[in-house]
C-alpha cells in the first residue's frame, strides 16, 4: 500500500541561551531554554535523503547563540520573533518557524554591607539566585505573512487556605466525597495566553509589561475570589486578564488540583475542624485536573489544547 508523507517539521531543541548584559557593574541576566520547529519544502529529504533544501539543526542552534549576542535578549518573546522571521525570509525552502521557549527567572543576592567592601564597590549588583516560583513561557510561529506569539507561564503553585468550597455536585453509588464548606484551595498553574499582535504594521506589545501584568492579574483574581469550584476561578482569572489587557485575546489554563484532605483524628480524641485551624494530609496524586480557554468576545480560539493538558 502506497504512502505519502505528512506534517512534519525539525529543528534544533532545547539551546540553552544563556545571555549576560553589563551595564558598568550592575550585570543583568537572561536564562533561555530555546527550541526551533522549521517546516516547508522538505519532502525529499524524507523521500530522498536529499539534503538540498535542509538547514541544518546545527546551524539553527549556531543562530540562537549569534542572535543573542547580535541583538540582545530584551524579552523572550522580542528575540522569538527575530529569530523566526530569520529563518523564515532567509531560507526559500523554510515556509513556517517556531519557536518555542522557557525563561528561567533569576534575582538578585544582596551581600552585607561589610563584604560588598571587598570588591570596591558600595553594593554587588552581579550575583544571583535562581527564582523558583514559576517558568515563564513563549512560542513565537512566522509563516512569511503574519506571527503568532504566545506567551505564559508553568508551575506557578498557589494556595488558598480558606473562601473555597465545593458542594451541591452529582452524587452516586460510588461517590465517597463529602461536600465541604470550607477548604484549600490549591493548584499548580499552566497557562498560555495569545495576543492579537500580528505584523509589524501594528504597535507591539511592550513584552515584558505584558507578562508582569498578565501575571498580576491571574494572582489578584485568585485571591479576590471566594471560589465554589475551581472552575469558577480558572474563568475569573482568565475574565481578569482579557479585560484588564487589551493586548491578549485568549488565555488557556491547566490546574491541576492540589488536594488538601483534612485528617480524621477522632481516632486520638481530636477534633479536626477548618476553623479551629485543620491538619491536612497534602496527595500528590491522583488528581483533578481542570482546564478551560477563556475569550474576548468575537476572537477565535486559536491556542491548541494539547499545549496543556495530559
Amino acid at each position: 500500500m502506497p504512502t505519502i508523507l505528512g506534517q512534519n517539521q525539525y529543528g534544533k531543541a532545547e539551546n540553552r541561551v544563556v545571555k549576560i548584559t553589563r551595564d558598568g557593574d550592575t550585570h543583568h541576566i537572561k536564562d533561555l531554554n530555546v527550541s526551533v520547529a522549521l517546516s516547508g519544502d522538505l519532502d525529499d529529504v524524507h523521500y530522498n535523503g536529499s539534503n538540498a533544501n535542509c538547514l541544518p539543526t546545527d546551524t539553527t542552534k549556531n543562530t540562537c547563540f549569534a542572535f543573542a549576542k547580535e541583538h540582545g535578549i530584551d524579552s523572550a518573546e522580542q528575540y522569538g520573533i527575530h529569530l523566526a522571521r530569520h529563518f523564515v525570509d532567509s531560507q526559500p525552502s523554510i515556509h513556517r518557524a517556531r519557536i518555542r521557549i522557557e525563561e528561567y527567572s533569576w534575582e538578585r543576592i544582596s551581600g552585607s554591607d561589610a563584604n560588598a567592601k571587598f570588591i570596591g564597590a558600595d553594593e554587588v549588583m552581579h550575583s544571583f539566585v535562581r527564582k523558583g516560583q514559576e517558568t515563564r513561557v513563549a512560542q513565537i510561529t512566522y509563516d512569511g505573512k503574519s506571527f503568532e506569539v504566545l506567551s505564559g507561564l508553568k508551575d506557578l503553585t498557589v494556595l488558598n487556605s480558606t473562601n473555597s468550597e465545593f458542594w451541591g455536585y452529582i452524587k452516586d453509588k460510588y461517590t465517597t466525597l463529602k461536600e465541604d464548606y470550607d477548604r484549600i484551595l490549591a493548584t499548580s498553574l499552566s497557562t498560555w495566553w495569545r495576543h492579537n499582535w500580528t505584523s509589524d504594521e501594528q504597535r507591539m506589545p511592550q513584552w515584558e509589561k505584558s507578562y508582569d501584568q498578565a501575571k498580576k492579574h491571574i494572582l489578584q483574581a485568585f485571591v479576590e475570589t471566594y471560589s465554589l469550584s475551581l472552575q469558577q476561578t480558572l474563568y475569573q482569572m482568565g475574565s481578569r486578564v482579557i479585560n484588564n489587557r487589551s493586548e491578549i485575546d485568549e488565555i488557556r489554563f491547566s490546574a491541576p488540583n492540589k488536594h488538601h484532605f483534612r485528617q480524621d483524628l477522632s481516632p486520638f480524641g481530636l477534633d479536626n475542624d477548618a476553623k479551629d485551624g485543620a491538619v491536612y494530609l497534602a496527595a500528590d496524586r491522583p488528581y483533578g485536573l481542570i482546564e478551560a480557554t477563556i475569550l474576548r468576545d468575537g476572537a477565535e480560539q486559536r491556542i491548541p489544547v494539547d499545549m496543556t493538558n495530559l
